[in-house]
């Protein structure tokens, strides 16, 4: 049974790592938050012990290194400009880390933590659990085998609006340099599925952008045409979701035809987790492209529309 921490109870994300801890057979020892908020933890390790000041938080984990005692694993839900520090946090008291997307802001962030991995002997892993959702995994192995008997480029469609209260801006997901924007914060994970499926980025553009609450753009990967459309706004919704009454709405569309990946999500953590605890899991390498690709997005100046704009943004951005 290995023991873990957990930065970051109280958010939308935790309960998933406290599922997946228990569901692989662990403990978790103690939790970090400054809110208190976190009830959850009843259903999951009601004896953990809970803090919401980091200071004695680090004492207590450090206490328990001294001691022999140690967690053998930290794992990170805090908001995305923290996981930096929260991640080498874990390392340096001989801890791995599991870490929520993204894993850092900035690339070169990456080269840090790698240091520190070579210093400590222990491990950073990022959650990029769209790379065990079984439909996506079936999509891989489709695409590379069409493309190794016929080498072609995939016409992807990437749009993911998923509509946002005032509440979202006055948070840390409100400012840029702690959140990184719609590209990072809600982008990432599709951004690095797609990377995975199609291969290495080969061109970037970006047709739109209002960093915080909406971007479009053109992505050429190996093996595909990628247009994307990413969104906060309610305003942004097709009129199918509208009339449904949805307030989100996701899809990849692959040479016109729509892939179906929307169920199989509660357990997608715990087989991350599974991974992880068998000596497998993914680390600083496999998260770097996808954290370059944003960064970059978010970096460089809109071109306007053109004929590789994603057709639903030029509606509902360019009026046409």
């Amino acid at each position: 049974m290995k023991k873990f921490a957990l930065i970051g109870a109280a958010g939308y994300i935790a309960p998933r790592h406290m599922k997946a801890i228990k569901e692989t057979g662990n403990i978790l020892v103690a939790a970090l938050d400054k809110s208190d908020s976190v009830g959850i933890m009843d259903s999951y390790f009601p004896e953990a012990n809970f803090f919401t000041e980091f200071e004695r938080f680090d004492r207590y984990i450090d206490k328990l290194r001294r001691k022999g005692e140690g967690v053998d694993y930290i794992s990170i839900c805090s908001p995305n400009y923290l996981h930096d520090a929260h991640i080498r946090f874990a390392l340096r008291n001989e801890a791995n880390a599991i870490c929520e997307k993204p894993l850092v802001l900035n690339p070169w962030n990456l080269d840090a933590l790698k240091e520190i991995e070579q210093e400590t002997g222990k491990k950073v892993y990022n959650i990029l659990q769209l790379r065990v959702h079984p439909a996506i995994i079936d999509l891989k192995k489709k695409v590379e085998k069409e493309y190794k008997e016929k080498p072609k480029k995939y016409k992807v469609d990437l749009t993911y609006i998923t509509s946002r209260g005032k509440w979202y801006f006055v948070s840390w997901k409100g400012d840029i340099s702690k959140s990184g924007g719609v590209a990072t914060n809600i982008g990432i994970h599709f951004f690095d599925m797609l990377i995975w499926i199609f291969g290495e980025v080969k061109h970037y553009e970006v047709h739109y952008s209002e960093p915080l609450k909406k971007m479009a753009g053109y992505v050429e990967l190996e093996k595909a045409e990628v247009r994307w459309f990413l969104s906060v706004d309610s305003k942004d919704l097709p009129e199918v979701a509208v009339k449904e009454g949805k307030r989100t709405y996701r899809s990849i569309a692959i040479d016109g035809n729509e892939v179906e990946f929307s169920g199989g999500f509660t357990d997608l953590h715990t087989v991350v987790y599974q991974e992880i605890l068998t000596g497998k899991g993914f680390g600083i390498e496999d998260a770097r492209p996808s954290i370059e690709l944003v960064y970059r997005l978010r970096n460089i100046k809109p071109i306007g529309f053109n004929d590789r704009v994603h057709p639903l943004a030029e509606v509902k951005l360019n009026g046409k």
